[in-house]
């Protein structure tokens, strides 16, 4: 059973490299679900992470009921990041250099309700105005079409969330990524598109 307390703790760039694994963990058990239905590898787990012990302004939300960590929220500044994540803003006239990117956030289906999705993103949103230089905060999400087979019928999009949270959906800022979804033989592209905040403005969010 969760404890009522949880303990948080932020961590940056190498001092992530203790966590590397419940962070692939958490990763590769939250993503499973819908929308993003990610069939995850060890080998994917460790590429991506390794990014973010070579970003000296990286950072780590860590979220521990008692040793154990049931939940991250991770971030980065864009120019870290790979081409298909920049190009969007590089299109659209941005200065990457400007966008602090949030990653990801990812916690255990008990530890929800409990408020830590602001937390994560308040969190990543004081480490971005403590480095300076950001104009913004960014992040991607993925789109799914109303039918998809494998929605839940009690699906609720964190769209009205992050809204209250002072994101505004970007349609012309889109992307893909590609990852196997579950089942899937092989990695398929899947459309991306970002949310945007002017940091240091009202609200933010994604995670409950």
């Amino acid at each position: 059973m969760p404890s009522e307390a949880v303990q948080i703790e932020r961590r940056t760039g190498a001092q992530l490299r203790d966590v590397l694994d419940d962070l692939a963990r958490l990763r590769v058990s939250v993503f499973r679900a819908f929308p993003y239905l990610y069939e995850g590898s060890a080998e994917y787990e460790a590429d991506y992470l390794h990014t973010y012990l070579e970003t000296p302004d990286s950072v780590a939300v860590l979220v521990r009921d008692g040793e154990r960590v049931v939940g991250a929220s991770t971030a980065l500044p864009l120019r870290a990041e790979t081409a298909e994540l920049r190009a969007p803003f590089e299109r659209g006239g941005y200065d990457v250099n400007e966008v602090f990117y949030l990653a990801e956030s990812v916690l255990l289906p008990q530890y929800r309700g409990r408020g830590l999705g602001v937390r994560f993103f308040e969190e990543r949103e004081a480490h971005a105005l403590a480095l300076g230089g950001f104009a913004f905060t960014a992040f991607c999400a993925v789109e799914r079409p109303e039918n998809h087979p494998r929605r839940p019928a009690d699906f609720v999009p964190l769209d009205a969330f992050w809204r209250r949270r002072g994101y505004e959906k970007h349609p012309e800022l889109s992307t893909t990524l590609s990852w196997p979804d579950l089942d899937e033989p092989a990695a398929s592209p899947k459309p991306m598109t970002f949310w945007l905040k002017r940091l240091g403005g009202h609200g933010e969010g994604a995670a409950r």
